[in-house]
């Protein structure tokens, strides 16, 4: 029954993609947020988004978050099967901070960026191949063993660049990827439940300390990037000044400090612009959800 569900969600998702591929950027764009602005509010994941926001933002608007959310979700799926005009049009990322980049192009030296589910994450590789940026992004695998032809078509247009699974065979190629002086993008926003305790909006949440080990292994500069919606689907992409950490010889202190000050970075881009964050998944620890 398992098996028969993930085909037909696999299906349906195809239809979507290639009847969003079919419209000009800016409908599929606008056809996705119109859709999930609709339904997206409906579904059962909404009610976790409004228990995050309770915890993270209790005296802002959350419905009006919700409802932004879901559209720019939307937004981003019409936007996804149209991958390849973002990385020819450099009319539709603004870049600001280029500059930072300039050390690290075609792969000379090693360096972390790191990024949250904040804005449209998912133009990272349209950019990095406009910018001339080689390297690789680690990810979450989906679960449906069906889709992975969505991350393979998002990616074979970009040859200098990869994806790399998570977990254990992730951790060994991401070693490898700084040891050849590539490029490494992180998305670190999610709980990871054998992680380290780090404050999220004040509260602790547990978090890879995968970017603080390796940045201090490596002593490679750490970049903070976003890609954030302007309007409509266009969207300006900011690289901050890089850091580098030196090791203190505390490794689980060090672990601590770097990835404390890399959540309150991330907590400000979501304070700046809410709806553009991903508030469906469960941050914090566990019980202080009920059941959804």
């Amino acid at each position: 029954m398992a098996s028969l569900l993930q085909r037909a969600e696999a299906v349906l998702l195809w239809l979507l993609y290639n009847g969003l591929r079919l419209l000009p950027l800016d409908a599929a764009s606008a056809t996705g947020g119109a859709i999930a602005r609709t339904l997206g509010p409906r579904l059962s994941p909404t009610r976790r988004a409004k228990r995050n926001l309770e915890m993270a933002l209790p005296d802002a608007d959350h419905a009006a978050i919700i409802r932004g959310m879901w559209e720019h979700l939307g937004r981003m799926a019409g936007e996804y099967a149209h991958s390849l005009d973002f990385a020819k049009d450099p009319s539709r990322i603004e870049v600001i901070g280029a500059e930072h980049l300039a050390p690290f192009i075609g792969g000379q030296a090693p360096a972390i960026l790191f990024s949250g589910h904040v804005g449209n994450w998912e133009l990272t590789y349209p950019l990095w191949a406009r910018l001339g940026l080689k390297g690789s992004g680690v990810f979450r695998a989906p679960d449906n063993p069906y889709l992975g032809w969505l991350f393979d078509r998002h990616t074979a247009a970009f040859p200098d660049l990869h994806l790399i699974p998570k977990g254990s065979v992730g951790a060994r190629r991401s070693i490898e990827a700084l040891s050849k002086g590539s490029t490494l993008a992180l998305f670190v926003d999610q709980k990871m439940n054998d992680g380290i305790e780090v404050p999220f909006f004040g509260r602790p949440a547990m978090t890879a300390p995968a970017l603080a080990s390796l940045a201090l292994k490596f002593a490679c500069p750490v970049i903070p990037f976003r890609i954030m919606r302007t309007k409509g689907a266009r969207f300006r992409a900011e690289f901050h000044q890089p850091v580098l950490y030196t090791p203190t010889g505390d490794r689980a202190a060090d672990q601590l400090r770097v990835m404390t000050e890399v959540n309150a970075i991330l907590e400000g881009w979501i304070r700046e612009a809410p709806s553009q964050w991903l508030w469906l998944h469960r941050r914090w620890p566990k019980h202080l959800y009920a059941k959804d």
